[in-house]
């Protein structure tokens, strides 16, 4: 676990460390990763579970510095934008909406349920190797869809910053108190046996 994160999170029933670890900070530092971390991430997506092992997530990345880099942070809100440029790697997640049957193309129920499987393992898998990463929604779609070349049959989900975690103070100063692992919802509020 990074030094700087507070052991801050207990879970109630026996689970992996790995989850109570893993967290989307905003701070990062100016450590570049290599093209073989960003492709490890990548391969721990691509294992994801994924329904008729249809595999239907898609990635489009660039590290900072390269103009792809700089093409995706500008489809970023400003709120997101002025944090996550400084991360290592932008790595953005979309889905094929669809799925070829008998020559047709038929629209593909659960792509983006898919999709959240592979950026959670590519999240772990981040962790495990001593980074961070964090997914927003907050982007401009439209923009993103036109600089990334994103096919017609795809939808794009979250833009997920990746980098070494940094400490608060490199933050703007707005930002500071939220750069704290948050809790989570008791159980008994989100799982019910028997009903909803």
């Amino acid at each position: 676990m990074n030094a700087l994160v507070p052991p801050a999170r207990h879970a109630v029933h026996p689970v992996a460390q790995l989850f109570l670890n893993r967290h989307s900070p905003r701070a990062f530092t100016e450590a570049a990763l290599t093209e073989g971390e960003v492709e490890t991430l990548l391969e721990a997506a691509r294992w994801a579970p994924s329904g008729s092992n249809l595999q239907p997530w898609r990635f489009a990345w660039a590290m900072r510095g390269e103009p792809g880099f700089a093409a995706i942070a500008e489809a970023l809100v400003p709120a997101n934008r002025v944090w996550a440029e400084k991360a290592a790697a932008l790595i953005v997640i979309a889905s094929k909406a669809v799925v070829l049957r008998d020559g047709v193309n038929h629209p593909h129920p659960s792509h983006a349920f898919d999709a959240g499987a592979a950026w959670m393992s590519l999240a772990l898998q981040a962790d495990l190797i001593g980074l961070k990463a964090h997914a927003m929604g907050g982007f401009d779609k439209p923009k993103a869809a036109a600089s990334l070349n994103l096919p017609a049959d795809h939808e794009l989900h979250a833009v997920v910053a990746v980098g070494q975690m940094g400490a608060p103070e490199l933050l703007p100063e707005a930002f500071r108190p939220r750069e704290v692992p948050s809790q989570r919802l008791p159980l008994a509020e989100i799982a019910r046996r028997g009903s909803f």
